[in-house]
């Protein structure tokens, strides 16, 4: 059974607390004040409940924490500069609130910071262009769903952790930077559902352990960079939405073994659907809808005994669709 009603004042009194998880309950109302006098705290969990106020500027005297987590509550107002107190601080989520504001710029200059999630809130502003400098050991950014704006830096680069970049559902513009390829520990990237645009870099072939592209929902023009279909790590692309062009190569599947879904519809990609569709094994979604392929749709499509889904109207497409 879950607990319920506010936090006491009282458990300012645990000095000697050192790992504090109060997650997924029913509690309400603000965090009392004399959490404050908790020095000794390490570990914070707070998700999961229906806490509401600001983020208190007392959590700047809590030097040893390590792990802030406060998703999935009603806080409100915006990130007091104290936060960057917090000196030790390794992974911060304070995801899904109605946090506002900008970031503070002080937060990036945590360098213990592991990961960052504050995606689900109403934050605006731009990254700073030196965001990356002090981030070592960064390898989460989660920021998306929120209304941030500006370019995206190109000092993303020297986060060389990044594993994990999602920046979607935002107001970024701009060119993606040529050095997102310094990224080669990178698995997953998102940036759909921006205003993005010009050409999607060469460069990005460089992320060689990449997982998941998702692109989008963005003004991306140009060709799909032929070094994309040299990552056989690849399991997710998306890049529905944009003005991309060109073919797809005939030997796409031998290239991409591991390829789940791919995405392509609403461009104006041209050619035939590669011969080689077959050979995708591991295929669920296939979206090459509103494009200008040609030819034939190929009979290996029914070697795809794992494929959920397949949309491709508004083609140029001719015969019958064979499932054997």
């Amino acid at each position: 059974m879950s607990l319920t009603g506010t936090i006491p004042p009282q458990l300012g009194n645990l000095s000697f607390l050192v790992y504090l998880n109060l997650g997924s309950n029913n509690f309400f109302g603000y965090l009392p004040e004399e959490m404050g006098k908790l020095r000794r705290l390490r570990v914070i969990l707070l998700s999961l409940n229906s806490l509401s106020g600001g983020i208190p500027s007392w959590f700047g005297n809590l030097h040893q924490v390590q792990w802030l987590g406060m998703a999935n509550n009603s806080f409100t107002g915006t990130l007091p500069q104290t936060i960057a107190n917090m000196f030790n601080l390794e992974i911060l989520n304070l995801g899904y609130n109605q946090i506002s504001g900008q970031i503070p710029s002080s937060i990036f200059n945590i360098s213990s910071l592991k990961q960052i999630h504050l995606q689900g809130n109403s934050l605006s502003g731009s990254l700073p262009d030196d965001m990356c400098v002090y981030f070592p050991k960064l390898e989460v950014l989660w920021l998306h769903r929120n209304e941030l704006s500006g370019y995206i830096p190109s000092s993303i680069s020297k986060c060389s952790n990044l594993q994990n970049l999602a920046l979607s559902t935002n107001y970024f513009h701009g060119l993606i930077p040529r050095n997102i390829g310094n990224l080669t520990r990178l698995k997953e990237v998102y940036l759909s559902l921006n205003n993005l645009e010009g050409e999607i870099p060469e460069e990005i072939g460089n992320l060689v352990s990449l997982e998941v592209i998702k692109f989008g929902d963005n003004r991306f023009t140009a060709q799909i960079p032929a070094s994309l279909f040299n990552i056989s790590s690849l399991k997710l692309v998306y890049f529905y939405n944009n003005s991309l062009s060109g073919s797809l190569p005939d030997d796409m599947c031998q290239r991409l073994p591991k390829l789940e879904e791919l995405l392509l519809g609403l461009n104006d990609i041209s050619g035939n659907i590669p011969s080689s569709l077959g050979e995708c094994s591991n295929l669920k979604y296939l979206s090459l809808y509103t494009n200008q392929l040609t030819g034939h749709i190929p009979k290996s499509i029914g070697n795809l005994t794992n494929l959920e889904y397949v949309y491709l109207p508004d083609n140029k497409l001719e015969g019958l669709m064979f499932l054997l």
